[in-house]
């Protein structure tokens, strides 16, 4: 975490479930790549997922299986940084220093929470704070890129804003992160509703496609995937999203471009085919890699991560405590 050729990058994911395929290809398999060019610290956020009802006894268990997905998928707790929020303390003393600096009017704009707000029975204070927190968890190890999509430029943007709110209040303390769209991602949507993207919800089970699905699910949701009725394949996310997607899935899976893949399909059925088996054949080194992990191995592997963590982020912290004053 110290070297000064490399910038520093962090990534934070939330222990929500095991991890689809529209998350792996489109940011965790990049977060992989970036080992080689960046500091990597990627964070399994567990206070993030507290902002909305959970069962007792969830979170621990989710935030295992979240590590193991991780680490199936190619981040090396030896080169990066692996770790749980809720173990560095530093996270939400760091968070309450930003809220203090963060407009109302900010958070009340954020597109996120008005989303979630709106379909949510109960709606917490730490939802709406949300942003805060994910400020804090960017600056408390001195980020200097952040590699997200445009989902979540929104919140980049805003956590710039509150570092550098801060830092004119009470000096050069914290350090602004840059954004960085990631270089590979791919933007996977619903097999059963393509105009919207892959997600864990739980009216989506049919239309995504998890890590941990049998070769048997993977081939049943592909074949039932929607698709149009004009019968021609061709790149189009526009006007063919169902189709588009597809070509998405298979050119991601093989290395090449849709509109490359589409020359070779006359008829969606072998495309679907097609697609399944490429999807397969990439999620099966990462289902027998898993399958090798137990919770005592991931356990400790995190507490390596949150050791390295805990280095930078209590220098850091001592840096905001000294600038406000409250030593």
């Amino acid at each position: 975490m110290n070297d000064p050729l490399r910038p520093r990058a962090f990534s934070g994911i939330q222990p929500t479930g095991t991890i689809h395929l529209g998350n792996y290809l489109g940011a965790c398999r990049n977060w992989v790549t970036m080992q080689d060019t960046t500091d990597g610290i990627y964070c399994i956020v567990d206070l993030h997922a507290l902002s909305v009802p959970r069962e007792p006894g969830e979170i621990r268990q989710a935030t295992l299986e979240a590590a193991k997905d991780l680490i199936a998928i190619g981040i090396d707790p030896e080169r990066s940084t692996l770790f749980v929020q809720s173990r560095i303390r530093e996270h939400s003393e760091l968070a309450w220093h930003l809220q203090c600096v963060t407009a109302f009017g900010e958070l009340r704009r954020m597109t996120q929470f008005k989303d979630k707000s709106e379909s949510n029975d109960f709606v917490s204070a730490a939802l709406f704070t949300y942003p805060a927190l994910q400020a804090a968890d960017i600056v408390l190890y001195d980020t200097d890129v952040v590699p997200v999509g445009d989902d979540q430029r929104q919140h980049l943007e805003l956590t710039r804003d509150i570092a550098n709110r801060f830092n004119s209040r009470f000096g050069e303390v914290l350090v602004v992160p840059e954004h960085r769209i990631p270089a590979a991602g791919a933007r996977i949507m619903d097999l059963q509703n393509p105009t919207n993207k892959m997600s864990k919800s739980a009216d989506a089970v049919n239309g995504t496609v998890m890590l941990t699905d049998t070769a048997a699910e993977i081939t049943k949701k592909l074949k039932r995937a929607v698709t149009d009725n004009d019968g021609e394949v061709r790149f189009d996310p526009e006007n063919k999203p169902g189709v588009s997607n597809l070509l998405t899935l298979l050119a991601v899976a093989t290395g090449e471009a849709p509109e490359t893949v589409a020359e070779r399909y006359e008829q969606y059925g072998p495309l679907k085919a097609d697609a399944a088996e490429a999807i397969i054949s990439l999620i099966e080194p990462i289902q027998a890699r898993r399958a090798e992990l137990d919770d005592g191995t991931v356990d400790a592997m995190l507490k390596m991560g949150e050791d390295k963590a805990r280095e930078v982020a209590t220098t850091v912290m001592d840096r905001v405590r000294q600038a406000v004053d409250l030593h």
